[in-house]
C-alpha cells in the first residue's frame, strides 16, 4: 500500500532551503531545494512561503528546522541547551496553530566555550536514535559536518553533550576574494598531492597564520603551482580544524558531496576512522522522531 502524505519537512538555512513531503513510513515522495533561505526574506514573506510550499507539496503540516527559528528568520525560538536528546528538543520546539507550522529549537553550549547552531542537531540526534552511529566502548562518538562553519559534535548515549563551530569555509572564502592570497586562490580544490601537503604542513607546522603566507611565497618563489595554490591552502585550513578536533579514534562523517570527500581524506590522514552517513538521511529520521514528538 503507498505511503500516506503526513507532513513536510523543512532544513531552513541561511542562503538555501531544503523541503520534503515525508509519508506515514518515514519515506520522502516528493521534494525540492532552492536557494530561499533566511537571508532572502523578510518576517512577512513567511507565510507567503508556506503557502508556496504546500503549492507545490500539498495541504499538510510544516515542521522545520534550522535558521528559520533564528533572529534572522521568522520566530525566534530559544536554544535548548546541552546536553539535549529528541525530548529536550521537542519541548522546546515553537508550533504556530493559524500557519500549522512548528518550529524546532537549536542547541546552545555555554560553558566552556560558548556555541550555537541550528539545524545540524536533527541530523545528530536522528543518526544516533535509528542506530547508524558506532559508538566507541564507553558509548560516546564524535560527529562532523562539513559546511561554511564545520561543526564537531560530541555524544554521549543518545544526548548532545558538547559541541565547537570553526568557521574553516568561511576563512577559506574570505581569503579567496580579500587580502594578500585574493586571486591566487580561483582554481578548483581537488584531493590531489597540493592538498594532501596543505594536511601534511597543518600537522606538521605550528602556526597557520605563517603557512598560509607560504602559499604566496611559494608561487612567488616556484615551489607552488598556481594550479595548485587553492588545493595547499584547502589542505592547511581543513588540516588545521581536523588536527584540533579529531587525533585518532572514530569520526562520524554527515553529509554529502565534494567538501565532505575533503574532510574524509583529512580525517584519515590524521589517523582516525571515518564513518560516513547520509546526511539527508539522518536528518529525515531525526526530523520524522521529532514530528511524532511535537504532533
Amino acid at each position: 500500500m503507498p505511503s500516506a502524505a503526513t507532513y513536510i519537512a523543512v532544513d531552513w538555512g541561511t542562503t538555501n532551503r531544503r523541503a520534503a513531503l515525508i509519508g506515514d513510513d518515514g519515506v520522502v515522495l516528493d521534494g525540492f531545494s532552492d536557494d530561499r533561505g533566511v537571508l532572502s526574506l523578510s518576517r512577512n514573506d513567511y507565510p507567503g512561503e508556506f503557502a508556496a510550499i504546500r503549492g507545490r507539496l500539498g495541504n499538510r503540516p510544516i515542521v522545520a528546522a534550522g535558521m528559520i527559528g533564528s533572529n534572522r528568520g521568522w520566530r525566534d525560538v530559544p536554544y535548548v541547551d546541552v546536553p539535549a536528546d529528541l525530548d529536550t528538543l521537542a519541548r522546546g520546539a515553537w508550533r504556530d496553530e493559524a500557519h500549522a507550522v512548528t518550529i524546532l529549537p537549536g542547541v546552545a553550549q555555554r560553558h566552556p566555550r560558548a556555541d550555537v547552531m541550528r539545524g545540524e542537531e536533527v541530523q545528530v540526534v536522528g543518526a544516533v536514535a535509528v542506530g547508524v552511529a558506532r559508538a566507541e566502548a564507553d558509548g560516546a562518538a564524535l560527529f562532523c559536518q562539513p559546511g561554511t562553519h564545520n561543526k564537531w559534535i560530541d555524544v554521549a548515549g543518545d544526548r548532545i553533550t558538547g559541541f565547537a563551530t570553526t568557521m574553516t569555509g568561511e576563512l577559506f572564502a574570505l581569503l579567496r576574494r580579500h587580502g594578500t592570497l585574493a586571486g591566487m586562490l580561483d582554481a578548483p580544490v581537488t584531493d590531489g598531492p597540493a592538498f594532501r601537503e596543505g594536511l601534511a604542513r597543518a600537522r606538521s607546522e605550528a602556526g597557520l597564520a605563517t603557512a598560509l603566507f607560504g602559499v604566496r611565497a611559494g608561487v612567488l618563489l616556484g615551489t607552488v603551482a598556481p594550479a595548485d595554490a587553492a588545493s595547499f591552502a584547502s589542505g592547511l585550513l581543513i588540516g588545521a580544524d581536523v588536527a584540533g578536533r579529531a587525533p585518532g579514534g572514530r569520526v562520524h562523517l554527515l553529509g554529502n558531496g565534494p567538501l565532505v570527500d575533503l574532510y574524509a581524506a583529512a580525517i584519515g590522514e590524521n589517523g582516525a576512522e571515518v564513518v560516513p552517513l547520509d546526511g539527508t538521511h539522518a536528518f529525515a529520521a531525526g526530523l520524522r522522531l521529532l514530528w511524532e514528538k511535537t504532533r
